[in-house]
């Protein structure tokens, strides 16, 4: 029974622990990362790097066109097919992800005047493959917890870390005049190092295969509906700075955003849960209910223990960046942090459509729940500051939390016959 158990969660566990690994060290990193940054770059070259990698990690989430949540789902059911369909799925992530890079390097000064991203052909292509990197390493550790590789995903997120500190740190030793398109240049070469470190894992114990483009066709659609269902999810939380910095003020933005970086580790556990289930339950859908009663209860259990640590700890939290920090972001945190609570309900009802073909569903949904996100969040901040925005924000998850809630019950408790059980499975195992 005992092995029974293990197998059935074990890889679940895994997956959602070397998620939530890879959000510590890239963060523990990625603060010595800048924090060395400052002290051995000007000010402006720390700015313009800034203002450089903020747009390459945006076109890279949309570069990867939904190919990397595909994947999580098809590779468990697919393991045949696997090796084509990863390496068509990176080279066209790649090459859609170089493509933007170009484009918008070449219109950044339309965009931003100030971001020098076409002063050479060197700048372009710099800027063009960075994002080509980052596009492909942001599908591969999907690819890789699709495959129940989560450790492999874990190992390449601390080798990017690693080196591109490394890499900062040697250019500011010996490269004088060093400027904020060499601080670029050290988080591209992270990526690089991360990827050679892969294929160096994967040397002698997988078959390179040729990309078949041919598959786009089969599963281009569908990447395409996951890709909108993913943009929709981030939505609420790249747009609420710019709704605090419109309705409040440029200060109170720098405050919310340290507030939301901090409840971030509050939200993290629980959905690295749902991505897992995800991965899992789409190699075995037929014990769907089994899992997901377990991701509920240990996401549940993970989302109140939180709730508690920042109810006591908020001021201490937020007091490492600044007394004032504190003084104004603690009651905020505070509220947000009670989100996690229907964030688990809405995480999971997002998982089950995507196990069970409901994406068109799914993406619906969580649009018209990003927007309602946003407007309750706007609202409350014109009536109460950042308090009020935060009651706004959580009523608004709340609200999805009660509509989503039906068909994560029936996933969780199907309350089927026999024959419609089998049909239930049938449909998940078979997604058109």
């Amino acid at each position: 029974m005992r092995t029974r158990l293990g197998q059935l969660y074990g890889a679940i566990v895994v997956n959602a622990g070397s998620l939530v690994g890879t959000s510590l060290v890239t963060s523990t990193l990625g603060f010595l990362y800048w924090w060395l940054a400052a002290r051995q770059f000007s000010p402006q070259a720390v700015g313009l790097a800034v203002a450089a990698i903020s747009p390459m990690m945006l076109l890279a989430n949309v570069g990867m066109l939904g190919l990397g949540t595909l994947l999580m789902g098809e590779l468990p059911r697919s393991r045949g097919n696997a090796g084509p369909l990863v390496s068509t799925a990176l080279v066209a992530a790649g090459g859609a992800g170089i493509a933007l890079g170009v484009v918008f390097a070449i219109g950044a000064p339309l965009v931003a005047p100030g971001l020098p991203l076409n002063d050479s052909i060197a700048t372009v292509a710099l800027f063009a493959v960075g994002v080509g990197l980052a596009t492909v390493t942001l599908v591969l550790d999907q690819v890789l917890i699709g495959l129940f590789r989560g450790g492999v995903q874990l190992g390449r997120n601390t080798v990017f870390a690693i080196a591109k500190l490394a890499a900062l740190a040697a250019a500011g030793l010996w490269l004088a005049g060093a400027d904020g398109m060499t601080i670029f240049a050290t988080w591209t070469f992270g990526n690089l190092v991360s990827l050679v470190a892969v294929a160096g894992l994967a040397y002698g114990k997988t078959t390179l295969h040729r990309p078949q483009f041919g598959l786009l066709r089969h599963i281009g659609r569908r990447a395409l509906v996951h890709h909108a269902l993913n943009l929709a999810l981030q939505a609420p939380s790249l747009a609420l700075p710019i709704v605090v910095a419109v309705v409040l003020s440029a200060a109170a933005t720098a405050y919310f955003y340290t507030t939301w970086m901090v409840a971030s580790f509050v939200f993290i556990g629980p959905f690295a849960l749902t991505l897992a289930l995800y991965a899992a339950a789409s190699a075995d859908p037929t014990a769907l209910t089994r899992k997901i009663r377990f991701t509920l209860g240990v996401g549940g259990a993970i989302g109140v223990a939180a709730i508690l640590v920042v109810q006591f700890g908020a001021d201490q939290m937020l007091a490492l960046f600044g007394v004032e920090y504190a003084s104004q972001g603690a009651v905020a945190l505070r509220i947000i942090s009670l989100g996690v609570l229907p964030l688990v309900v809405k995480d999971h009802y997002v998982a089950v459509r995507r196990i069970g073909d409901g994406l068109g569903q799914a993406a619906l949904f969580v649009t018209a729940g990003a927007v309602a996100e946003l407007a309750l969040a706007a609202l409350g901040a014109a009536v109460g500051g950042l308090g009020g925005l935060a009651v706004g924000w959580v009523a608004a998850v709340f609200i999805e939390a009660a509509f989503g809630a039906r068909v994560v019950y029936r996933a969780a408790v199907p309350q089927t016959t026999a024959p419609q059980l089998a049909l239930f499975s049938a449909n998940y195992a078979n997604p058109r």
